[in-house]
């Protein structure tokens, strides 16, 4: 059964590749853009699956988050640490 995949991220460097980027999360199943760089995506990937293979075309001072909605499943590379913190201290399981 698929899972529904919310994706954004942030390329922090001036001329990094957003096609390579765009073409991994189109890779990961059924998608729709949503905004300039927030994705849904129906896919077989978990969240963690999905932020990995994504995170292949990206440098390490990038920014990704990625939330399986239907398993209430996050997660991400490189977000503020207090946003981080926050995230695990609040997340509804």
């Amino acid at each position: 059964m698929a899972n529904n995949l919310h994706i954004t991220y942030d390329l922090q460097r001036y001329g990094q590749n957003y096609p390579k980027v765009s073409e991994r999360i189109k890779q990961l199943g059924n998608w729709a853009k949503v905004t300039e760089s927030f994705w849904y995506v129906q896919s077989n990937y978990t969240a963690e699956q999905a932020a990995q293979y994504v995170w292949g075309a990206m440098d390490a001072n990038d920014k990704l988050y990625v939330v399986d909605s239907k398993n209430n499943t996050a997660f991400w590379y490189n977000i503020d640490p207090v946003a981080s913190e926050a995230i695990k201290a609040r997340w509804q399981y």
